[in-house]
């Protein structure tokens, strides 16, 4: 036997149906699609469940979900750091992970404005809550705005 005797068992090819080609060939007018609704028509949208809510547009309401860009901050509140920190010291978020105030590793830090601050401190920090800048300045000291670093830089 050689390579141009091979051939298909019989039965197990078929020739392809040509739908839309008359009555006559059995697949005409509606080619097997029926009638009506939108499997007679030619487009559907991709992902489209038959009017019910898609995929991807129920995957934010549902648990577990967290978006890409959400930042998540290690936060540390202002009346810790008066605790910790002397007048006129500089506070960042290397000396507050130091002192055990910031737990998370490379997580940017936020300074909450819960509690009160009677010395001048120089604090950096990521981010800032707007009670928290006001009672830094008004006790005399500065607050500097971070950098983050970009996810997954």
């Amino acid at each position: 036997m050689k390579i141009h005797h091979l051939k298909p068992a019989p039965g197990a090819h078929r020739a392809k149906t040509r739908k839309g080609r008359g009555e006559a060939a059995g697949k005409g007018k509606t080619a097997g699609r029926g009638t009506k609704g939108s499997g007679a028509r030619k487009n559907m949208p991709a992902g489209f469940e038959g009017g019910q809510m898609p995929l991807q547009r129920r995957l934010p309401k549902m648990p577990g979900f967290t978006p890409r860009n959400r930042v998540e901050y290690s936060t540390v509140n202002l009346g810790r750091i008066e605790a910790s920190f002397e007048a006129g010291e500089d506070v960042s978020p290397a000396s507050l992970r130091e002192r055990g105030l910031v737990r998370r590793g490379k997580a940017p830090v936020k300074v909450l404005g819960d509690g009160e601050l009677t010395k001048g401190l120089t604090v950096s920090a990521h981010a800032f809550s707007a009670t928290a800048s006001e009672k830094i300045t008004g006790a005399g000291g500065s607050a500097t705005v971070l950098p983050r670093r970009a996810p997954g830089a």
